[in-house]
């Protein structure tokens, strides 16, 4: 689809559809139902005495044939209370509205860039909450599948400029495509596919992609990766991405690395996982996918810092040549580990992922993975969690992820978890004991970050849209995409 900007007013562009935001009340600062009498010829009232337009949030009413308007249809989206509008509501209401008619053969859509959000948040808002909604995961359906129609989206905002434009389509298409990497089974997406596809994604768009195989990891000492994959029919890779800035920074300016888990299916190996819900392993290389987003947005946008991304990739199955509880395997760093569970996996193909990271001169680390179910029950699946070694750094990937709309919430790390993973018999076992699993995973993966500034955001809970949303069909979020992107444009 194609996006542009206009300054045309919202009743005067010709479209299949118009979409405008309202709001519950009418305090005077934003304008309420009423504010869209004049282009719905009165009905906004009519429907809103009815309770058929509300305001309340991603609430939705059609007015067919608006008296006020060039528009077929105008679709008016419930932001709810002025006082809790933002860019995230502003998206998540743009997709609200476009999920409701996405279906019915639109082709070209206008929007009013939402009221008091300022023109390029407004602009990006809007993009990126359409963008996204018109995402669905049948792509492997024959027949009934819900396919959009949609060409053209036409925003009128008087002071949206083309660089916010140009940003929300490069983040959104990124996030999408990485939402069909995660929306692959395992059988379709094995490692070396999923380095296929991901070096031929990131060579379209001028990037340089380097696939390590199994005897390359070997010569390196990547033994917790490798043990990982030893049971699987399909070789482990790891994908390294580069993007180097055309104004080359000097010598002490940051080098970004973005570390991201991509086991392409999960049984849990030996210590295998119970079978109800096992296929949505499939999306246990989420934090891959959202690499591999990130560096195709970066590349069209061009930020003055030098991005890798390292993206370890296996397979963890069972079998006769599977790693055993109490094996001990050695990382690329030299540290030994106790495999006491090989569903802890993620945490042992990261280790090695963020050495080699270190070693390619990254001085700024971010990893993404669906690493463990104790971070849902911690936060749900509302917001990611986020550790970290360096507070300036948390505090840097935090306003990055507010600024892109992204809720991550920052969790402790210290010593105290670190003791938790103590061995008798190797440097660190790769679980502790029950409680708190999230924080002694991520006190496992800062052990390899050392003191490189690091942060870890387990997405265990925000990578999966498990029941249907208002703006988002069930499945892949591509989480992390939109924070990273903004991450890279700061620094």
């Amino acid at each position: 689809m194609q996006f542009r900007l206009t300054d045309t007013a919202l009743q005067d562009i010709e479209a299949d559809v118009a979409i405008g935001f309202v709001y519950e009340g009418d305090d005077g600062r934003i304008p309420g139902i009423r504010y869209w009498d004049s282009l719905t010829g009165g009905l906004a009232s009519e429907m809103a005495d009815r309770g058929e337009l509300t305001g309340k949030y991603q609430s939705v009413a059609i007015v067919h044939r608006p008296a006020g308007a060039r528009a077929a249809r105008m679709v008016l989206v419930g932001c709810g209370s002025p006082d809790k509008v933002s860019y995230a509501r502003w998206r998540d209401c743009a997709g609200s509205a476009w999920r409701h008619v996405r279906t019915t053969g639109t082709k070209s859509v206008a929007v009013l860039a939402p009221y008091g959000s300022g023109p390029d948040a407004g602009v990006r808002a809007v993009v990126e909450g359409i963008g996204l909604a018109d995402f669905e995961p049948d792509v492997h359906k024959s027949a009934n599948r819900k396919d959009s129609r949609l060409e053209s989206v036409t925003i009128s905002a008087e002071d949206g400029s083309p660089g916010a434009l140009d940003r929300a389509v490069a983040t959104v298409e990124a996030q999408n495509r990485a939402r069909e990497l995660v929306n692959e089974p395992g059988n379709l997406l094995p490692p070396r596919e999923l380095a296929t596809r991901a070096c031929s994604l990131a060579e379209n768009v001028g990037l340089a992609c380097e696939v390590l195989d199994e005897q390359r990891m070997r010569s390196m000492g990547m033994g917790a990766l490798l043990g990982v994959a030893r049971a699987s029919a399909f070789e482990p890779v790891m994908i390294v991405i580069r993007y180097r800035a055309e104004d080359a920074p000097s010598e002490d300016s940051p080098h970004l690395g973005l570390v991201g888990k991509a086991v392409t299916f999960d049984t849990g190996g030996i210590s295998i996982k119970p079978s109800a819900d096992m296929h949505l392993m499939k999306h246990d290389m989420a934090g891959g996918a959202a690499m591999v987003g990130a560096m195709l947005a970066i590349a069209s946008l061009r930020p003055r810092v030098d991005v890798t991304a390292v993206i370890p990739s296996v397979e963890n199955m069972p079998g006769g040549s599977a790693q055993r509880p109490g094996d001990i395997v050695t990382t690329m760093s030299g540290k030994t580990v106790e495999v006491l569970n090989t569903d802890a996996e993620g945490r042992l193909i990261l280790a090695d992922a963020i050495a080699y990271a270190k070693d390619q001169g990254c001085t700024h680390l971010v990893d993404a993975a669906t690493l463990t179910g104790a971070i849902v029950v911690a936060l749900g699946t509302t917001y990611t969690g986020l550790f970290g070694n360096d507070q300036a750094w948390v505090d840097q990937v935090v306003k990055a992820s507010r600024a892109a709309g992204e809720k991550m919430w920052p969790m402790p790390l210290g010593e105290e978890y670190t003791a938790l993973l103590d061995s008798p018999v190797a440097d660190l076992a790769n679980i502790g004991p029950r409680w708190g699993g999230a924080v002694t995973a991520a006190a496992f993966l800062e052990e390899f970050a050392g003191d490189t500034a690091w942060v870890h955001l387990d997405i265990a809970g925000t990578a999966w849209y498990e029941k249907k949303a208002p703006h988002a069909p069930v499945g892949p979020t591509g989480v992390g995409v939109p924070t990273l992107v903004e991450l890279a444009l700061e620094l």
